[in-house]
């Protein structure tokens, strides 16, 4: 939740509950249910998926969010070019087309040794595009940040099928150490489109840890409505952009929860996006909202990498669009994500920076050099206050040892007497 305020642990739930916001099909509302233990995942090793998902086919039309949204306004601006989006899920299969040479190799903490380039459930390489799918032949569906790259970090295999939720999921310490993987291998944003109806201590600490390091933490704010919208983490922590869902015509999902924890909308009902292997399928959850935050995240620190990530949430919230229906209800945070503004409004200052379509061979990257400038100044911060507080400090002592002394012998303050 991005908001500089302390907000209690939820009480009443003796486990954190790890769960995937599955995409299995449009209808699907996943709710939040017990894991299968770290420890039993460890004993069942899957070299393989065990039912692979069926082949999808290309979808030639454009989604109603990409209608929306319009990728190719944004590109004059920004695509996530040099930025790194690490995709907390369930894998991301970079063998679609649209997704080629756009995953890095990443780390598995279900199997472990494996580079999160497995997608067991779909549900991860389907975030990963809507973040960064390049434009295919024959169709119009593309991410919203197509040159952003990909960093997968695989931690469920969950699917579910008639409302059941099947496969397995790390637990809470193994999902704290997997954010915590993320951000020491570099990257920019974190997408969490998972839900913990708990607050973990571990997971707690791991988003600390993200957030302290200059990392933009976006997560889903969970499909529970119905069920009395139990507060969700991650989205729920300090410095964490909360995504709820909308439809196409623009009022929230019925299922996206509603909550302080909710800092804006984007859509998450009927979306388009890539399925393992080829081809596309639609889907719904607060799971496909929070990629779009995700990705404008990206845009923007490309486009202004002089920001730090508490400067690019705040861009993106303030600049939202207003929202429909009842704003006081905690359903649309601060109303529906407008990329377009959120990258390009300069309100907040010049824009100092804007990098070259390409670069030259001989010449390294902006925005990686602009990321190492960013984190040197926040250590440069750091000591400044550390030696002002030190001076203040010794100030003070001086003080104490001298002034009684002058005051016994008549010391007065100059001036006319």
């Amino acid at each position: 939740m991005y908001r500089p305020s302390t907000r209690p642990a939820l009480a009443g739930l003796a486990a954190a509950l790890l769960t995937g916001i599955p995409a299995v099909a449009v209808s699907s509302v996943t709710p939040a249910r017990a894991a299968v233990p770290a420890s039993v995942a460890a004993r069942t090793p899957a070299p393989g998926c065990a039912a692979p998902l069926a082949p999808a086919r290309a979808v030639a039309t454009t989604p109603w969010a990409q209608q929306r949204y319009a990728p190719e306004r944004l590109a004059p601006l920004a695509t996530g070019a040099g930025v790194t989006v690490a995709v907390i899920d369930s894998g991301v299969d970079r063998r679609h087309p649209q997704l080629r040479g756009q995953v890095l190799d990443g780390a598995d903490f279900l199997d472990p040794g494996g580079d999160g380039g497995r997608d067991c459930a779909g549900h991860g390489t389907g975030v990963a595009s809507i973040i960064a799918a390049a434009p295919g032949d024959g169709v119009a569906f593309q991410g919203l940040a197509p040159r952003a790259r990909i960093l997968p970090v695989r931690v469920s295999e969950q699917q579910v099928v008639e409302g059941r939720e099947s496969g397995r999921t790390v637990g809470a310490a193994e999902f704290a150490r997997a954010i915590r993987w993320a951000v020491d291998h570099d990257a920019d944003v974190l997408n969490l489109s998972v839900v913990l109806y708990a607050d973990d201590p571990a997971v707690r600490a791991a988003v600390g840890y993200a957030v302290r390091r200059d990392v933009v933490v976006v997560a889903a704010a969970g499909n529970l409505h119905d069920s009395g919208d139990p507060r969700p983490y991650p989205a729920a922590y300090e410095g964490v952009l909360g995504v709820g869902a909308i439809a196409s015509d623009g009022t929230r999902a019925d299922f996206s929860q509603a909550g302080p924890y909710v800092d804006l909308v984007a859509p998450g009902s009927d979306v388009l996006m890539a399925a393992p292997g080829q081809g596309h399928h639609r889907a719904e959850g607060t799971s496909y909202a929070a990629p779009f935050v995700a990705a404008t995240a990206a845009l923007i620190r490309q486009y202004r990498p002089d920001l730090t990530a508490a400067q690019v949430a705040e861009r993106i919230v303030g600049a939202a669009d207003p929202a429909p229906g009842d704003r006081g209800s905690g359903g649309y945070g601060a109303g529906v994500l407008n990329p377009y503004r959120a990258v390009a409004d300069t309100g907040s200052g010049p824009v100092a920076y804007r990098p070259p379509a390409t670069l030259p061979a001989d010449r390294p990257d902006p925005a990686l050099l602009a990321r190492a400038d960013r984190r040197a100044a926040a250590r440069d911060r750091a000591l400044l206050v550390a030696g002002v507080t030190g001076a203040a400090v010794a100030a003070a002592v001086l003080l104490a040892l001298v002034l009684p002394r002058g005051v016994r012998r008549g010391w007065r303050p100059a001036g006319p007497a």
